[in-house]
């Protein structure tokens, strides 16, 4: 089975920083596109960011933009969330997610991020 694993999450101040990192096991995801997504207390989940598995196109949600980066290391199967200048409203449980052509979606367990004083 494939599988993601998330990992990098944790509790920052205000205006902080972290980098979430998905590695995937046992599979290549060069043609994968790759996302991450985050689900907070009492909210839908929602798209963060989304990388393509050709030219490497990204696109962000309008909260995050300017503030997050995605990329991702074909050769290691991983793609990572450069999160700064954090607020408290991106407090949420971050899950990577995969779309690999001709076999389908997978997702991560998730981790956690809180940002607060």
């Amino acid at each position: 089975q494939v599988q993601l694993v998330e990992s990098g999450g944790g509790l920052v101040q205000p205006g902080g920083s972290l980098r979430l990192s998905c590695v995937a096991s046992g599979s290549s995801f060069a043609t994968a596109v790759m996302g991450w997504y985050r689900q907070a207390p009492g909210k839908q989940r929602e798209v963060v960011a989304i990388i393509t598995g050709g030219a490497g196109h990204t696109n962000y949600a309008d909260a995050v933009k300017d503030r997050f980066a995605i990329s991702r290391d074909n050769d290691k199967n991983a793609v990572y969330l450069q999160m700064n200048s954090l607020k408290s409203e991106d407090s949420a449980v971050y899950m990577c997610t995969a779309i690999i052509p001709r076999a389908g979606q997978y997702w991560g367990q998730g981790t956690q991020v809180t940002v607060s004083t």
